[in-house]
């Protein structure tokens, strides 16, 4: 049997995945929680196989649950999942902190059961395979890569923001992150950079 646990802010969705659970032969649901806390704190008191986690919770963020969980407990195996697949900043933060396999919300009882099971199993998704083949160089996370290929681009901070939707102040921390990790002192630099490293091109 393999032991699951739930993570997810909504009572619908808990409930939902909950029944999923209960429907599987080779399945035991040993525990839900509503926040990032909380399902640090069931880690720790309960032996738990694989979680189901999602991303955004209260108190605690799926992320930082993650490393927190992974830290204490490397046994235990986690899945994400997330409404939000398109958010490639937030899932990469996910894989870097040892989640084993990321699904949409709508995924169906058939994938989640593969999931669950292959993570049981200690096997790691082709998507994180892949990613991890195809890391980024110093240490730069996916997000720092998006600004980095736009200002390769000739985007100006301002375009960078409306086209990310986030803020100036955001934006100038990912351009210092990013010059003090490429050892860039200006954007004539970076820009060499990402294109030594194929993280830009000419027809972008």
């Amino acid at each position: 049997m393999v032991r699951v646990a739930i993570a997810d802010d909504h009572p619908v969705v808990r409930d939902g995945l909950g029944l999923l659970m209960d429907m599987l032969p080779d399945v035991e649901l040993v525990g839900v929680a509503a926040t990032g806390l909380e399902i640090v704190a069931l880690a720790d008191a309960r032996e738990i196989d694989v979680i189901l986690m999602d991303l955004r919770m209260p108190k605690l963020g799926g992320v930082e649950a993650i490393r927190k969980i992974r830290a204490r407990h490397p046994d235990i195996k986690v899945v994400v999942l997330t409404t939000y697949a398109d958010d490639v900043a937030e899932i990469a933060d996910a894989y870097e902190a040892g989640a084993v396999d990321i699904l949409t919300k709508d995924a169906d009882r058939k994938d989640i059961h593969a999931a669950v099971v292959a993570a049981f199993k200690g096997l790691v998704s082709p998507r994180i395979v892949r990613r991890r083949e195809n890391r980024a160089p110093d240490g730069l996370t996916a997000r720092e890569v998006d600004v980095l290929r736009l200002i390769a681009a000739g985007k100006s901070n301002s375009e960078i923001i409306a086209q990310l939707g986030v803020s100036e102040a955001t934006i100038k921390t990912h351009i210092n992150r990013i010059f003090a990790k490429t050892e860039s002192e200006h954007r004539a630099q970076a820009v060499r950079y990402a294109y030594r490293h194929g993280l830009a091109s000419s027809d972008e």
